[in-house]
């Protein structure tokens, strides 16, 4: 794709849902990190078709076309040689969540998931971890489309355990009308604290990366960009 058609023609993105950094209401894409994604795009002088999918349609789309853009996405070595990375996009720590209710869960070391059913994105960089490092049995493993299904199961009692970022889970507990003392999180492994990336495919148009390149650099110190970086504490119950 020469740089003329990019300017030409919307830059297609896919995404996934994951309040609060990307979200869809009345079918329009916002949240965090799609702020300065958007801010890049006008930045660099082009505008985009977002499409959004479940992390792991995203992801294999992504993965496998040239010239798609992807946010926001850890850079795992295993992803390293597969993708351009255009430039960070948030900041995650994630750790292992329960019901509070569930006094039967105990997580005092990394050890102790090996008993606990356990719900991930499939292809995301978390189900990659339990199944690489953590070395979670395949039995115990339940892996998802998308992290609203994650929740959904967690609620009903499908899932002993979840991972996610303590900063991103106020949506689904509006959703599923639970308060925040109704969920614990119980163990943070310092593997899963993560930036996230915006990227592209290795073989995209040289010419449409260096573009993007130069457009982050312009927008990195912007309010929007810190803002999605930032580390805050949770709100009070």
């Amino acid at each position: 794709m020469c740089v003329q058609v990019v300017a030409a023609q919307p830059l297609r993105v896919v995404l996934e849902i994951s309040p609060p950094h990307q979200t869809l209401e009345n079918g329009k894409v916002g949240g965090l990190t799609t702020a300065v994604v958007e801010q890049m795009l006008q930045q660099a002088g082009l505008s985009a078709a977002y499409e959004v999918y479940p992390w792991a349609r995203a992801f294999r789309i992504a993965a496998t076309t040239p010239d798609v853009l992807i946010y926001n996405m850890a850079r795992t070595p295993e992803r390293e040689a597969q993708f351009e990375w255009i430039g960070k996009v948030a900041s995650y720590k994630f750790g292992f969540l329960k019901l509070s209710r569930r006094h039967d869960i105990k997580v005092h070391q990394l050890s102790d998931i090996g008993k606990y059913v356990i719900g991930a994105q499939r292809d995301d960089f978390s189900a990659e971890w339990l199944r690489d490092v953590a070395k979670q049995p395949q039995q115990k493993l339940a892996l998802q489309p998308d992290v609203i299904e994650t929740w959904r199961l967690l609620v009903n009692g499908k899932l002993d355990l979840m991972i996610d970022d303590p900063q991103a889970i106020e949506d689904m507990l509006t959703q599923h009308q639970l308060r925040r003392s109704d969920v614990e999180f119980v163990f943070f492994p310092p593997e899963l604290e993560q930036h996230t990336w915006i990227a592209l495919k290795k073989g995209s148009s040289p010419e449409l990366i260096e573009r993007l390149r130069r457009a982050y650099q312009q927008v990195q110190e912007g309010v929007a960009l810190q803002k999605a970086m930032r580390r805050m504490a949770p709100k009070a119950v």
